[in-house]
C-alpha cells in the first residue's frame, strides 16, 4: 500500500542502485539501462512509490498545471470555457485546476495567493474585478476570460453587441415594453448587455438581481407579474440563461404562456438552453473557443515572460433564435 513515507532512498534501497540512478529513471529514463530501469520500475510498484512532485516544481521554479478561477462553478458556461482550456492544457502535458471565487473578492484572492506559492505555470480568470490592481501582482502570467483588460492578456466577447443583438430581436418582433433581468451591476458583462440593449430600445427597464442563478430568475418573474397587467412587459432579456431559465419557470408555473404573453431572451447559449420546456432563444458565446484561446495566450505568455507582448482577442456573439420568442402577436396599437 503506498504511503507518504515512501522516500526515493526506500526505493534505492530495494533496488540495489543509487538514489542517482533512481532520479534519473524518474526524469531522465533514456540514460538507465534497459535493466537497471526495469529494477527500478518494479520497486517504485512494490513500493507505492508516488514522486514529491510538489518538490520538484519548488526546484524546477514552476509547475506542469494552469489553473481557470471563475465566478461561479454552478454556472454550465464556465465548465464548458474551461473543457476548451482543458483541451490545450492536456496538448501540453499540462493539467487543470478549477476553481470557484464564487463571486467573493476575498475568495479570489486567496485562490491567487494559493496558486503562486503553488507556483503554476499560469492562471486564467474571469475577475469579479478586471481592473483590481492586485490580479497581476503575484508574478505568474495571467490571462483574463470574459474579460477584457489594458493590463494583461484577455479574451472577451463583446456583450454591447450581444445586448444590441437580443433588443433588436424583441423589437423586431412587435415589443415595445421589455424588461432586462441582471445584475449585480459592478459586473462588466452585466453592464455591457444592458448598455447594448438599451442602444435599441431607450425605454428598456431593469429588474436588478443580486446574483446569475435560476433563483434569481424566478424571482425577478414574480416581480414582473406583481405588476398591472396594463404596465408589464411583453419580453424579457435576462443577462444569462440561468435567469432566463428561473424566468421562464416562473411563467410556466403561474399560467403565462410563452411566448404569447411574455417573451424570453436568455444570453450564453448554455445546453440547458434548447433543452428546456419552452427552448430558449439565447445570445451564444464561443464557450470552448474563448477557453482553448485564453489557455493558448496563456502558455505563449509563460514562455515568452519578459519579453511577452500582450494580446487581446474578442469574439462576437450570435443570436440563436428558439421558441421562446417565436410566434409572438403584438397588441393592436
Amino acid at each position: 500500500m503506498a504511503t507518504n513515507s515512501v522516500g526515493i532512498k526506500d526505493v534505492a534501497l530495494r533496488a540495489g542502485v543509487s538514489t542517482a540512478t533512481v532520479s534519473n529513471v524518474l526524469n531522465n529514463p533514456l540514460v538507465v539501462t534497459p535493466a537497471t530501469r526495469e529494477k527500478v520500475e518494479r520497486a517504485i510498484d512494490e513500493l507505492g512509490y508516488v514522486r514529491n512532485e510538489s518538490a520538484r516544481q519548488l526546484r524546477a521554479g514552476s509547475s506542469r498545471t494552469l489553473a481557470y478561477v471563475v465566478l461561479d462553478a454552478a454556472n454550465p458556461f464556465f465548465t464548458d470555457v474551461a473543457r476548451g482550456a482543458q483541451e490545450v492544457a492536456e496538448a501540453a502535458g499540462l493539467g487543470l485546476f478549477l476553481c470557484n471565487s464564487n463571486q467573493d473578492p476575498t475568495v479570489e484572492h486567496r485562490y491567487l495567493d494559493l496558486l503562486a506559492e503553488q507556483r503554476v505555470r499560469g492562471v486564467l480568470i474571469t475577475p469579479i474585478d478586471p481592473d483590481s490592481a492586485q490580479l497581476l501582482t503575484r508574478g505568474i502570467p495571467l490571462v483574463m476570460v470574459d474579460r477584457s483588460t489594458d493590463a494583461g492578456c484577455s479574451v472577451s466577447v463583446d456583450d454591447v453587441a450581444g445586448g444590441t443583438l437580443a433588443a433588436r430581436h424583441l423589437v423586431e418582433h412587435g415589443h415595445r415594453r421589455i424588461v432586462y433581468v441582471g445584475g449585480p451591476m459592478t459586473l462588466p458583462q452585466v453592464r455591457d448587455r444592458h448598455d447594448g440593449a438599451i442602444r435599441i430600445h431607450p425605454s428598456l427597464t431593469m429588474i436588478p438581481t443580486q446574483a446569475m442563478t435560476v433563483a434569481d430568475g424566478r424571482r425577478a418573474g414574480q416581480q414582473v407579474l406583481a405588476l398591472p397587467a396594463a404596465e408589464r412587459p411583453t419580453a424579457a432579456f435576462c443577462a444569462n440563461d440561468l435567469l432566463a431559465l428561473g424566468f421562464l419557470q416562473e411563467m410556466t408555473r403561474q399560467g403565462i404562456p410563452v411566448p404569447a404573453e411574455m417573451a424570453i431572451v436568455g444570453y450564453d447559449d448554455i445546453d440547458f438552453a434548447e433543452a428546456a420546456a419552452v427552448p430558449l432563444t439565447s445570445v451564444r458565446q464561443p464557450r470552448a473557443l474563448l477557453g482553448r484561446t485564453a489557455a493558448e495566450l496563456l502558455l505563449t505568455e509563460a514562455e515568452t515572460t519578459p519579453h511577452h507582448v500582450h494580446r487581446h482577442i474578442q469574439f462576437h456573439p450570435e443570436l440563436i433564435i428558439r421558441a421562446s420568442t417565436a410566434g409572438f402577436a403584438p397588441p393592436p396599437p
